[in-house]
């Protein structure tokens, strides 16, 4: 029998709860819905500073001409989105951190190129906002998110973009806007998942597309 701390022990670990934001964000009929692999990604408790990660291959990367100009110009902000096409085969590298202090996460991902170095694109998830999540890409800006189940997978939808400039939340003009973005988690089974990032512009149609896929390093076999 496991011996319980008395009141003498005031340093016996507490039992930690699990990841819950995600669930309550999506509400209990929705996270059902979602297949129990993404479901306990979702789910695994990090304590603060600690951080999981997904290693993988970058399976394609598609875009336009306007949505390859896109990217570029959004480097003198960070580079949030991919910036070449192709990358078949390259790898793929996405770490998540948890930030109490900031109430979210760290987002960390690292693309190979073909030449020079690796793109990375750093981004922090605060469960905060009208819809709940917001993630936010460098200087000041931001996205909402929505999030929904589909087809067994995590969905993550833009709901609007904004400025944060002095304390003062500044939405984005629709005419300034990128366009929708989708992020999708979606389990392959055998601990593996891929991860689609897709952008599509009202008058542009579809801008970027990226498919990567990974697998938590606990799942890979020396």
């Amino acid at each position: 029998m496991r011996n319980l701390p008395d009141d003498r022990d005031r340093t016996a670990p507490t039992v930690a709860l699990g990841e819950i934001r995600y669930r309550l964000l999506l509400g209990a009929e929705a996270w059902q819905r979602l297949k129990p692999a993404v479901q306990k990604r979702f789910s695994t408790h990090l304590g603060d500073g600690e951080s999981v990660v997904y290693v993988g291959l970058i399976r394609e990367t598609r875009m336009s001409r306007a949505g390859w100009l896109l990217a570029q110009i959004c480097r003198i902000v960070g580079g949030p989105l991919p910036i070449e096409r192709g990358g078949q085969g390259l790898p793929a590298i996405v770490t998540v951190t948890e930030d109490r202090h900031g109430k979210g996460q760290f987002w960390t991902r690292l693309y190979g190129r073909r030449r020079g170095f690796p793109q990375v694109i750093h981004s922090a998830k605060c469960f905060a906002g009208p819809t709940g999540l917001e993630e936010y890409i460098g200087f000041g800006l931001g996205i909402a998110l929505n999030v929904q189940a589909r087809g067994g997978a995590l969905i993550f939808s833009s709901a609007g973009y904004f400025l944060k400039l002095l304390g003062r939340r500044l939405p984005v003009p629709a005419w300034l806007s990128p366009g929708n973005l989708e992020v999708g988690h979606h389990d392959c089974g055998g601990g593996r998942f891929a991860f689609t990032l897709d952008l599509t512009h009202p008058l542009l149609g579809s801008l970027i597309r990226q498919t990567a896929l990974f697998c938590d390093t606990k799942e890979i076999k020396p």
